[in-house]
């Protein structure tokens, strides 16, 4: 973990100012957008990783081609050692200063910017879109987090990621996922059950 690089967050009380959820929220997703944008400060990481009263915002793109989805997972040289062995379905990160970028909305620069980093793809995206926010409390990692989640639709699976020797990952079909996800926690299993198992 980088613990002096600074990430977009948010006061959790303001967040949740109208009432907690749990899960993911399609609804309303522009009132929550606008409060992230007028309220996010940029605070490093090594503060806010175990402080609950912030909610760090993190892109978390799903790929998408034809009935496949894009499924990877952190080896044993990760360095976020709570993730190490769950199956993610969501390529993203944090969001720092450099996202501020005057001709792009900085929640979009963001998400843009860690796909770019994370993936190498060989085809063309058809089609990109927000779908939901996502918070998860039941375990630490996830209670900070606050999630994007972005569908980004391809026309081709030739998908890899970049850092090898700390990711896997491979395309599953949709029928598929559900077998893969049964035994993990976090936001992979949510977003399956919340939307994609709807697709079936």
């Amino acid at each position: 973990m980088k613990e002096g690089e600074e990430v977009l967050v948010v006061n959790r009380e303001l967040i949740f100012k109208d009432g907690r959820w749990q899960g993911l929220k399609t609804e309303n997703l522009d009132y929550y957008l606008d409060l992230i944008r007028n309220n996010f400060q940029f605070r490093k990481r090594g503060e806010v990783e175990k402080d609950p009263s912030w909610q760090q915002i993190i892109p978390y793109i799903l790929f998408n081609f034809k009935d496949e989805y894009f499924l990877y997972r952190y080896l044993k040289k990760a360095s976020e050692r709570r993730l190490k062995d769950d199956w993610l379905l969501g390529i993203g990160g944090h969001i720092n200063p450099v996202d501020l970028k005057r001709d792009q909305d900085i929640l979009d620069a963001g998400a843009w910017r860690e796909w770019q980093e994370e993936i190498v793809y060989n085809g063309n995206l058809l089609e990109k879109k927000l779908i939901g926010i996502l918070n998860d409390d039941r375990r630490e990692v996830e209670a900070v987090h606050l999630g994007l989640v972005y569908l980004f639709k391809g026309d081709s699976h030739d998908i890899f990621v970049r850092e090898k020797d700390v990711l896997k990952g491979e395309m599953v079909k949709l029928q598929d996922l559900e077998k893969r996800l049964e035994n993990i926690g976090g936001w992979a299993q949510i977003v399956y059950r919340e939307y994609l198992s709807k697709f079936l």
